[in-house]
């Protein structure tokens, strides 16, 4: 008998070197954290470590291309351009409804939170684990799992 060794929960393929900023650090501060951690989206905590939402670099672009919002940059806080409330799972959570979640919302990352406080981030999974784990599982399929 044979088990399948491809991931099948959020737990399997998140990241675990989470990066947050603070809602009301300035947008320089989140554009900063992306490009020093080569990260496209930051899990936004308030002053107690509370998730309250998730900032982009879809975000950062469109107050880049907004005229508005681009004079007034360098009064911005993260918060003003946050998505909010964010949507999270926990680790237990299969792939299949992450991916699902990913898609029904159009949103590219999902925060993990931890299984007893769904206000503490803990992790993040994204698109790009996802596929990842999709090309893995091909490659499985025509080479075999490897051994590491």
């Amino acid at each position: 008998m044979t088990t399948d060794p491809r991931p099948t929960t959020v737990a399997e393929v998140m990241a675990l070197d989470l990066v947050v900023v603070r809602a009301n650090a300035p947008l320089e501060q989140a554009a900063e954290l992306m490009d020093r951690h080569h990260v496209s989206g930051l899990p936004v905590v308030d002053a107690g470590g509370t998730l309250v939402g998730v900032v982009s670099q879809t975000d950062l672009v469109r107050a880049r291309s907004t005229d508005y919002l681009w004079t007034n940059w360098p009064g911005l806080a993260v918060r003003h351009l946050m998505t909010a409330p964010p949507i999270t799972v926990t680790r237990s959570t299969p792939l299949t409804v992450a991916a699902a979640r990913m898609e029904r919302n159009h949103v590219h990352r999902l925060v993990v939170v931890a299984d007893d406080d769904a206000t503490l981030p803990i992790g993040i999974v994204s698109s790009t684990d996802l596929v990842h784990d999709m090309a893995r599982a091909a490659r499985d399929v025509r080479h075999g799992p490897s051994d590491g």
